[in-house]
């Protein structure tokens, strides 16, 4: 009888392989919307993001992103990004994963009417929540907020800051 109730307490422990968090690759695409402090500029785009998850907590995000929706006198910007993300235990909010990241990389900005484009150094921290769609494959980005310093842009530090909602795709689990 002992061993009957320890062989049920034991499988209870164990969420079930598709379930249970961990290593996975994931790419997605998201929508943004970001405001430059280059001239108040509020800019709109899209983007493409790859998660590694190499353990449960930690990964490796990689980013790309380009606001050319509503552009003034022609004036938009990219950023090509990649660091770590710490990700918060998910079984405290469900299928709802928070997660924490520093990205760094290069950001393209386009001056006005076509004057002169620049590349410059960008560090973006950011923060936000990931949710599993039941048990597909699927992960919705609810919500990614990301913070960018461009220390080094040609008039002066720049800081923009936005806000980005996407799907991805789990499509490797080991």
């Amino acid at each position: 009888m002992a061993t009957i109730a320890w062989a049920e307490r034991a499988s209870a422990q164990e969420m079930p392989t598709e379930t249970k968090p961990g290593a996975f690759i994931a790419a997605g695409g998201e929508f943004s919307a970001y405001k430059l402090d280059y001239g108040e500029h509020k800019l709109g785009g899209y983007g493409m993001y790859l998660d590694m998850n190499l353990t449960t907590n930690y990964g490796i995000e990689g980013e790309a992103r380009w606001l050319n929706i509503n552009q003034q006198a022609n004036v938009y910007a990219s950023t090509y990004l990649v660091g770590p993300r710490m990700m918060f235990n998910p079984r405290i909010l469900g299928p709802v994963t928070p997660y924490v990241k520093l990205l760094v990389g290069d950001g393209k900005f386009n001056f006005p009417y076509n004057y002169a484009t620049g590349s410059y150094f960008v560090l973006a921290p950011g923060a936000g929540a990931d949710m599993q769609l039941g048990q597909s494959k699927f992960i919705v980005r609810l919500i990614d907020v990301e913070y960018q310093d461009w220390p080094q842009f040609s008039f002066g530090p720049m800081h923009s800051y936005g806000v980005s909602v996407g799907i991805s795709y789990r499509f490797y689990t080991p």
